[in-house]
């Protein structure tokens, strides 16, 4: 038999040889927590004090489950595929499979996922004849997974209004249609199986007899029922051996109730709190960076990472004018890494809001660095944005039936698939687009179809002299796409990417030089072309060669540049890219460098966490988990003003700079005093908006990197003369003032506003501008 307690450290040692009763295991970021677990389910079999049979181990992924048993497999030679591993609802099902008739459903039930289940709720909905726009569904599904997650059937939730008592029928009305249909959804999976045990004395005593050792991974994320199931199954006398982590709680949006791992440890009499505080991913500088924010929670159970690796490199703060500034010093940081022998894939960027990554990503399509969004799409092809841009397409070609098809029925307007092959028939039959043969449908879908139709036309009218930023702002309230999210349970972040949207479009109209106040929709589409002469005796023409540039409407060119960006730069599988991701999305991963963007108050923190209990403490752990998964390089950046849900903001750098300590940070750019709002100082340049020179601060001393040095090439425009508020002169477009610079050398542009010519990205080698006082 190997020696399964070789090479553990003496935490590690402590908590795989615990005595057979409850004990609470706090794993640190990095600690190793999986192969405590592993190796004390192992030990427990090696040495006799439990059969196979009698383990029950619990994880909150397959993708655990599946890794908990190949470490056991290699661990022992004994067939782990009987052993009880696996998730809350895989576990739960394999419980009702075996006494389902006990539990009450047929021996074939089936079971609804999200979507199964939400069509479900619709159909419910429609057979009722309940108004879906005043009782929306996914409002419905969540109010009912709610109650379930709560240990709560229809006839137990207290309703205090009309509006509440509606839902409580609808939910008893929910229950009634799947037991007739015979199907469970996933909260329902659990909380059957908890009335099962509940109810059923004999089931119960018999798997409290089996299961003498329970294992729970990542007990931090446990919500009230799950830990209500585990309380039923432990009984009086079985050993519960909980595994996680109170500082890396950041689910409580998905019902998880950090409060669970104090319950536990006073429910149970914990007698045995083992911290594993010896760190293997990162170096002492990002520890001690971790350590020291978390220390200002309040309600913890407290722990301190520790590592042999020595302090390593420091942990690095950038400050940028604006979040276009703030991507491209992002992409010279990667392309130096990169140079330096770092695989893309071990370099990761996280933000807050998945709003965020659409700067980053175009940054990075900009650069042709390979990128993929790991947990999520890329901007382009999020489902709120293509249906946005699906409109915005009707409105530029009506005969788009794509587009038409998309959202036609989106938000619902009562247009069934039915009508639409109608439609499409018709459309067939007059050879022409879906959108013309509208008029040829008659009754209640040729209404619901003419009403689709005079929405594009009202709007395409009422945008015919809106800037393209005015243009999909107003698409985004018309279409009724904006009110339709703000009824989601997690809307938000839709929301939030319909904003991004605005900002991207008022992005592309200013790189691409159309004038600010330049209609989304020009009546006239002016063509460079070229009269060229006539060959072989032909006679001379205009013929657009394929080297001449055509000018495009600026609506027309935005949806040209979100299609290429859509389908340009997305790493293809197996291919070494950059990983994009939210924090939440991070945990559990691990990464060489990582890059932490947007810490600005209000962001990240974000703002609604002032508007919830301990929200807070909450961001401060979602914080710690983003810092906790760099192994050698970490990377803070800011910005002094951000465009961001459609508008810029001003910001205040976040809070959790002062909660660092100084002396692990090596600042990149020179400090403003804490806590101050930007007031127009651009320190890059030492210049004010104003063009009066200023004393520049003073950087700390630091090792320049090939990163570094990039980023203070970016002064050296100011070498030519330029400053932001300066004037200048150009031959073609007049006076203007400097708004904006950024690069260096041949590269460097300066972003100028011109009267009459609105605001225009040039490059300071090529447009020759004059200085003016």
């Amino acid at each position: 038999m190997p020696d399964l307690l070789a090479n553990l450290n003496p935490e590690q040692l402590a908590a795989v040889t615990l005595p057979d009763e409850p004990a609470l295991i706090l794993a640190g970021a990095g600690s190793g927590k999986t192969r405590v677990l592993t190796t004390r389910i192992a030990w427990l079999l090696q040495n006799g004090r439990v059969s196979p049979a009698g383990v029950l181990a619990v994880t909150f992924t397959n993708k655990a489950a599946k890794e908990m048993q190949a470490r056991l497999s290699a661990l022992l030679p004994i067939n782990t595929r009987g052993m009880w591993i696996g998730t809350f609802h895989g576990l739960c099902n394999r419980l009702l499979r075996a006494h389902y008739h006990d539990a009450g459903l047929p021996q074939t039930f089936q079971i609804l996922d999200s979507q199964d289940q939400l069509s479900a709720i619709k159909r419910l909905l429609k057979a009722l004849n309940v108004d879906d726009e005043k009782y929306p569904p996914k409002n419905l599904q969540y109010f009912i997974n709610n109650a379930k997650e709560q240990g709560l059937r229809s006839g137990q939730v207290e309703a205090n209004d009309a509006f509440n008592r509606k839902f409580v029928e609808l939910y008893a009305a929910y229950e009634a249609q799947c037991l007739r249909e015979g199907v469970v959804d996933f909260a329902e999976l659990l909380l059957r199986c908890y009335e099962l045990l509940q109810h059923n004395e004999p089931l119960r005593v018999h798997y409290q007899a089996r299961f003498r050792h329970i294992l729970v991974d990542e007990f931090q994320d446990t919500n009230r029922l799950q830990y209500a199931w585990l309380k039923l199954l432990a009984g009086q006398h079985n050993a519960i051996f909980a595994v996680g982590d109170d500082d890396q709680s950041i689910y409580a949006f998905r019902g998880a109730n950090v409060g669970n791992m104090a319950d536990f440890e006073r429910e149970f009499h914990v007698r045995h709190l083992i911290k594993l505080e010896q760190n293997y991913r990162s170096h002492g500088n990002i520890l001690d960076a971790a350590n020291a924010l978390i220390a200002h929670n309040a309600h913890r159970l407290g722990k301190n990472l520790r590592t042999d690796a020595g302090h390593g490199e420091p942990v690095r703060v950038f400050e940028a004018a604006t979040d276009l500034q703030e991507a491209n010093w992002l992409i010279e940081e990667i392309k130096a890494l990169i140079n330096q022998g770092a695989a893309r894939q071990d370099v990761a960027v996280l933000y807050r809001s998945n709003a965020q990554s659409r700067v980053l990503e175009h940054a990075l399509v900009g650069a042709g660095i390979p990128y993929r969004v790991y947990g999520g799409l890329r901007f382009f092809e999020r489902q709120e944005v293509k249906h946005a841009l699906a409109y915005l397409r009707l409105m530029e070609n009506p005969r788009d039936d794509t587009a038409f098809a998309r959202v036609v029925n989106f938000p619902a307007r009562g247009i069934g698939a039915r009508s639409l092959e109608q439609l499409a028939d018709a459309a067939r039959l007059y050879n022409c687009a879906m959108f013309e043969a509208v008029p040829y449908m008659t009754g209640k879908a040729g209404t619901n179809l003419g009403a689709f139709v005079k929405l594009i036309e009202q709007m395409r009218a009422e945008t015919r002299q809106s800037t393209l930023p005015e243009t999909v702002e107003y698409v985004i309230q018309g279409s009724g796409l904006n009110a339709h999210y703000q009824t989601e349970r997690e809307g938000q972040d839709r929301l939030e990417n319909l904003q991004e949207l605005v900002h991207a479009a008022a992005a592309f109209v200013s790189e691409e030089g159309y004038g600010l106040d330049a209609p989304a929709r020009m009546l006239a589409v002016r063509s460079r072309a070229q009269a060229l002469p006539g060959t072989d005796g032909e006679a001379g023409g205009t013929v657009v060669d394929a080297d001449t540039p055509i000018e495009m409407t600026p609506l027309a060119g935005f949806l040209s540049h979100a299609s290429l960006e859509a389908g340009d730069n997305q790493a293809e599988a197996g291919q070494d890219a950059v990983q994009l991701m939210t924090v939440h999305a991070a945990k559990g991963l691990e990464f060489a460098a990582v890059f932490v963007t947007g810490l600005e108050e209000g962001l990240f923190p974000h703002e609604n966490s002032a508007m919830e209990q301990d929200g807070l403490e909450e961001e401060r752990r979602l914080m710690y988990v983003a810092i906790t998964r760099a192994k050698e390089r970490l990377y803070l950046s800011f910005t002094q003003s951000r465009m961001l849900h459609g508008q810029t903001r001003y910001n205040v750098r976040s809070r959790f700079f002062e909660e660092l300590p100084e002396g692990v940070l090596k600042w990149l750019t020179p400090r403003v005093a804490a806590g101050s709002r930007w007031t127009g100082n651009d320190s890059a340049w030492g210049r004010n908006w104003f063009g009066k020179p200023q004393a520049p601060a003073q950087p700390e001393a630091w090792a320049a990197t090939p990163g570094d040095v990039a980023l203070a090439q970016r002064s050296r425009a100011a070498e030519a003369g330029f400053r932001v508020g300066q004037g200048v002169f150009h031959t073609k477009f007049g006076e203007g003032i400097i708004v904006g610079l950024e690069g260096s050398g041949a590269d460097a542009r300066a972003q100028v506003k011109f009267g009459r010519h609105g605001t225009k990205w040039l490059a300071l080698s090529v447009a020759k501008l004059q200085a003016i006082d």
